[in-house]
């Protein structure tokens, strides 16, 4: 059996130029968008839906080998961080256990 790896990541942001959740939602969708387009990751908007300038965002990293979610994970904390719209306040990782 194939073993199971799953990094997760939760994504505090700020976007500070949004007067609006609309706004906001504007400036986070081309993110979300190509964080989705990666066959290997999940992303969900987790926290601070009704907030116009907080955002947090949930990643999720699925691999057989730990390196492969470790690499999966720093692509999408570089493309997080090349926004230079959304500041980054927090980008912290975990391991899920698996059995």
């Amino acid at each position: 059996m194939a073993e199971l790896n799953v990094l997760a990541a939760r994504v505090d942001l700020r976007v500070g130029a949004a007067g609006s959740l609309k706004a906001k939602r504007a400036a986070l969708r081309p993110l979300r968008d190509r964080l989705a387009n990666r066959k290997e990751l999940s992303v969900a908007e987790i926290d601070h839906q009704d907030s116009w300038q907080l955002a947090c965002l949930g990643l999720a990293v699925v691999a057989t080998t730990p390196g492969r979610c470790q690499e999966l994970m720093d692509s999408a904390e570089r493309m997080v961080w090349s926004r230079p719209e959304i500041e980054v306040l927090g980008f912290t990782t975990w391991w899920l256990e698996t059995d």
